[in-house]
């Protein structure tokens, strides 16, 4: 039997071109399995679902080989675990071929390791190029990350209130907002001020 999985990383992303793939090629609706949740996340119901479910004989397909896992050694591990109770994986929109239900096809088994390897280079490099972005938008003045939700006229008063000695506890009354929006927003506010 063919059991699908298919993820995707937030709950915003769409699933429809994954689970477009899985019915074309054949897989049951009734057995294919989702998470909305990213593969660096070790607690996926829609993963452990469909490996729960898997018999030997079966095989695991889905879109792409970084659907499984995020890092080479966890979806080595787990092609191994699976290999060992007869489970094979396949993928349909990889650039190499990887069915490792077909034990006598090595490329197949080279295929996986090297797509794994790049999928866990590239997963590094876009975090390095990133990372880097965020320190140049940095020193540029410019601030990074979520636009803030908070009204800028909140803020000032809120401002005001600590310049006229209140406390956060007082100011997170009077305005609604949170410690912790107070601290990211005016970063001179100490923590001791209570």
């Amino acid at each position: 039997m063919n059991i699908g999985y298919a993820r995707v990383s937030t709950a915003k992303q769409d699933l429809t071109r994954q689970l477009d793939a899985l019915a074309t090629a054949g897989v049951d609706p009734a057995n294919v399995h989702i998470d909305k949740k990213s593969g660096a996340t070790t607690g996926r119901p829609g993963l452990q679902t469909a490996l729960t479910q898997a018999r030997a004989g079966d095989v695991l397909v889905v879109h792409t080989l970084d659907r499984l896992g995020r890092t080479v050694r966890d979806t080595l591990n787990m092609v191994h675990e699976l290999r060992e109770r007869g489970v094979g994986i396949r993928t349909l929109a990889d650039p190499l071929a990887i069915d490792t239900s077909e034990p006598d096809r090595p490329m197949s088994q080279l295929a996986f390791i090297m797509l794994a390897l790049f999928g866990e280079m590239e997963r590094t490099y876009a975090a390095e190029r990133a990372a880097h972005a965020r320190a140049v938008a940095t020193a540029n003045g410019r601030r990074t990350g979520r636009p803030s939700v908070v009204e800028p006229d909140v803020l000032e008063h809120a401002a005001l209130l600590r310049a006229s000695g209140s406390t956060i506890s007082e100011i997170t009354a009077k305005t609604g907002l949170k410690r912790t929006t107070l601290y990211q927003h005016l970063p001179a506010i100490g923590r001791s001020a209570v």
